[in-house]
């Protein structure tokens, strides 16, 4: 079985620090309640989407234009059996440019084949990622995905 972490790229012709701003704008993209503060080393926020999901992230490292890292402290899922699943995972967006573009790394550390939410859970960082954040990002403005 493969223990690998979810992982999906974007390469936006914006600034790393336009995409690391992005990824701070947590509302911008996310759907769903959040409350909190999302950009500074130490903030804490909740993300809840009904009663799917519920989850309570730290900002544990901030590095402005190259990382943000965020600890899952606490979650509920409430479309699998151990609904915490998430906690203590990290969330984890790394910033490059790559040929004169600035490349976004999404990894869910954690996140991986073989738990029970993996399915639908990378599926919706996928959507997340790939179409609101990025939305976000060119045309600033997210996208609706759920």
């Amino acid at each position: 079985m493969a223990t690998s972490n979810f992982t999906t790229t974007i390469t936006v012709d914006n600034s790393a620090e336009e995409v690391f701003n992005a990824v701070n704008n947590v509302r911008g993209w996310w759907q769903g309640h959040i409350e909190g503060d999302t950009t500074k080393l130490n903030d804490e926020f909740s993300y809840r989407m009904k009663d799917l999901h519920f989850s309570k992230q730290k900002l544990v490292e901030v590095v402005p234009g190259e990382k943000v890292v965020w600890l899952v402290t606490d979650s509920k899922l409430g479309f699998v059996q151990n609904q915490s699943e998430w906690t203590g995972t990290k969330i984890v967006f790394e910033i490059s440019e790559v040929n004169n573009k600035t490349q976004l790394r999404f990894t869910h550390m954690g996140l991986v084949p073989g738990i029970q939410c993996y399915g639908g859970c990378s599926s919706g960082w996928e959507a997340l990622v790939q179409k609101s954040l990025f939305s976000l990002l060119t045309t600033g403005k997210g996208q609706e995905v759920f």
